[in-house]
């Protein structure tokens, strides 16, 4: 069993902090992005759909990221707000920077790609003033992600928010989310990566993205000895994903479990991983044992991918609840 103490007296289950951006989503699917005319716009960044995941099902999520001073901006702010999202640490850009784009392309359900548009954008340019001791001392959990350490002042600004969430024993949850185009090379992702998973409880990633961290190693590592290297740091619970073959969670005591995936129309692929995310820490803030936590990951994950946005297809505890009812786990 793991070992993550929620403190059950402050008002916020889960803050995220970083990334909050606009995804542009191909509304002509099954043909290049050559060919596609027309977008539906959504809110968009890992940290902030895990956000909108928790706050659907039921949980007092909040935010420490910053917008642009724009239309774009407003509409991030506005849809958190909707969402019962505490947006109070949400700040506004006034050096000019602008909103993060992401237009997806959606060629088959197996073959999806995104064009991201980074440069100069106001979600890196969060200062360290500007992440409140106070506010995350009344979190019971922070989300880090790791497209925040890309660059200055962000990158200080997560550093600043996980010490001070160390100092007040909130648990600290890593979602990898490793985006090659936002850093200058794989060795530089890989330092910054490290220095933060060492201070995480919960660490969640893709074989691919543990690879990435990992190197520096002689020799390449297995899933095993991936989970091994972080319990000797902080960690209690990683958790690698290897996609259609499901994944592991390793737990710091010696216990691991798989788990498997449902079968369901897949529309595209990106999304995946933020709505698992969501689910599997829905379980652990209720102290679920893990592989009922990660089958709630799965599912949320099958809702998903069937249908056309991220952040405004998080499902609620009873859309995924009914859909475990009518769907059975393909163990893998």
């Amino acid at each position: 069993m793991y070992n993550l103490n929620f403190k059950q007296d402050r008002p916020i289950d889960l803050t995220g902090v970083g990334r909050l951006c606009i995804d542009l989503n191909a509304d002509q699917i099954n043909r290049p992005m050559e060919e596609t005319s027309s977008f539906t716009k959504y809110v968009g960044g890992s940290p902030a759909n895990i956000a909108i995941g928790i706050s659907r099902l039921g949980l007092k999520a909040g935010f420490i990221g910053k917008v642009a001073d724009d239309q774009m901006g407003r509409f991030i702010v506005n849809y958190l707000d909707k969402n019962k999202i505490d947006s109070s640490q949400v700040t506004v850009d006034n050096t000019g920077a602008v909103t993060g784009l992401a237009f997806t392309e959606i060629k088959s359900p197996e073959d999806c790609s995104i064009l991201m548009y980074r440069d100069n954008v106001a979600d890196l340019k969060l200062e360290t003033t500007e992440v409140s001791e106070d506010y995350i001392k009344q979190s019971k959990a922070i989300l880090i992600s790791g497209t925040a350490l890309a660059a200055s002042p962000s990158r200080e600004a997560v550093f600043l928010a996980l010490d001070y969430a160390r100092k007040h024993e909130v648990v600290v949850i890593f979602d990898i989310d490793y985006r090659p185009y936002s850093w200058k090379s794989a060795k530089e992702t890989a330092v910054y990566y490290n220095l933060v998973a060492e201070k995480c409880d919960v660490i969640i990633g893709t074989r691919e993205e543990f690879d990435m961290m990992e190197q520096f190693e002689t020799d390449k590592q297995n899933d095993h000895q991936t989970a091994q290297k972080w319990f000797s740091h902080h960690a209690e619970i990683v958790v690698i994903k290897h996609g259609s073959q499901g994944s592991i969670a390793y737990t710091k005591d010696g216990q691991s479990y798989k788990g498997g995936i449902f079968k369901t129309k897949v529309l595209k692929t990106f999304g995946a991983g933020d709505s698992y995310a969501s689910a599997f820490i829905y379980g652990l803030m209720n102290n679920w044992e893990l592989p009922k936590a990660m089958e709630y990951g799965s599912a949320s994950a099958s809702i998903v991918i069937s249908k056309h946005s991220c952040s405004e297809a998080m499902p609620t505890t009873d859309e995924i609840n009914d859909f475990l009812n009518e769907k059975q786990i393909q163990k893998v």
